[in-house]
């Protein structure tokens, strides 16, 4: 998620052992030598996983991280709720839905993705927010991110109970129903944006939500879909294994932004299969929100949004809003 979403209601209760994390310690002797089994890395296809995909590529052959790339929080709470995952990345609201969930076995260590959420349409109706009474909008992931930013939005605008929204699984699948013609509304994130555009030449952004939030929150929020959380037993007990991935982590996000790097990462990012071909990727992820932020810049912005989110609806977070020991700051 980059920028897909886990609804709170879908993540059960676990008994204690589920949420002991297995022990990190990844050294195994040998008689000679020494070998390292790779850190278990989870992401999205999506945004939140296109600044990790040099890194990727570096390890693809065997090294000190494996990755598993979903399609949907879905396929990889319930391993991060066990423990079986040392680091993932996934939309920042499921990042306080999680902490809450496993009584604060895990911590936000980095925002990766910013605002990258727009209403494309299949027509020339909507011009402003209020243009969306009345209307029907599809959307992905019930309980997400994008899910409540969009309330939220239509809250500050006085037309929440206006506005039927729809749910679907994927991002993929919305972007499908848009092509084809069967959803006139959506709200999506980029590169999906750029995907269905290109299948259909008759969409077009109506509305920017990153600008539409702005104007919201008034400077009290900004809106960030995506970070990147840890097992804190895995912080606190690798040290120096994770300031080394948030190291090399960085490395990959700046690689990944850079616009001298812009061909190497489109092709990068087909490779992975988040997108499917490079000039899609070459265009869309410029629009993409790529970032790495972490300490108190890191805290500072991704309080600001919980807050935002729990004031419109607790659950958005999981049912309480955070305290300070969600946020690793090193």
């Amino acid at each position: 998620l980059a920028s897909c979403g886990q609804s709170t209601e879908d993540i059960t209760e676990t008994t204690d052992d589920m949420l002991t994390p297995p022990a990190t310690e990844n050294v195994v002797e040998g008689s000679e030598h020494m070998t390292i089994n790779p850190r278990p890395i989870a992401a999205l296809k999506g945004p939140t996983a296109m600044g990790l995909v040099s890194l990727m590529d570096q390890n693809r052959d065997g090294g000190s991280y494996e990755f598993t790339l979903a399609g949907s929080p879905d396929e990889i709470v319930g391993s991060i709720v066990k423990g079986e995952f040392d680091i993932a990345a996934v939309p920042t609201n499921l990042a306080a839905t999680l902490y809450n969930k496993t009584q604060g076995k895990v911590q936000l260590v980095a925002l990766n993705t910013l605002g990258v959420l727009y209403v494309i349409e299949a027509g020339d109706t909507v011009q402003s927010v209020a243009d969306l009474a009345g209307k029907t909008v599809y959307a992905t992931g019930k309980g997400s991110t994008p899910e409540f930013a969009l309330g939220y939005i239509l809250d500050q605008n006085g037309i929440r109970d206006q506005v039927e929204v729809v749910s679907k699984t994927e991002h993929a699948e919305l972007s499908a129903l848009l092509s084809q013609g069967q959803a006139e509304l959506a709200l999506l994130p980029q590169p999906f944006v750029t995907t269905a555009m290109a299948q259909n030449p008759d969409l077009r952004v109506a509305l920017d939500l990153t600008q539409e939030w702005d104007r919201a929150a008034q400077g009290a929020s900004q809106l960030t879909m995506g970070c990147i959380i840890a097992q804190k037993s895995f912080l606190e007990e690798n040290a120096a294994a994770a300031a080394a991935f948030l190291a090399e982590y960085q490395t990959s996000v700046e690689f990944a932004a850079s616009p001298d790097h812009l061909d190497e990462t489109a092709a990068l990012v087909v490779k992975q299969g988040i997108l499917p071909k490079e000039p899609v990727a070459k265009q869309a992820m410029p629009q993409c929100g790529i970032t790495f932020l972490a300490g108190e810049e890191m805290k500072q912005i991704a309080s600001g949004f919980l807050q935002v989110l729990y004031d419109a609806d607790p659950q958005a977070v999981g049912g309480t809003l955070p305290d300070d020991g969600l946020y690793f700051v090193g």
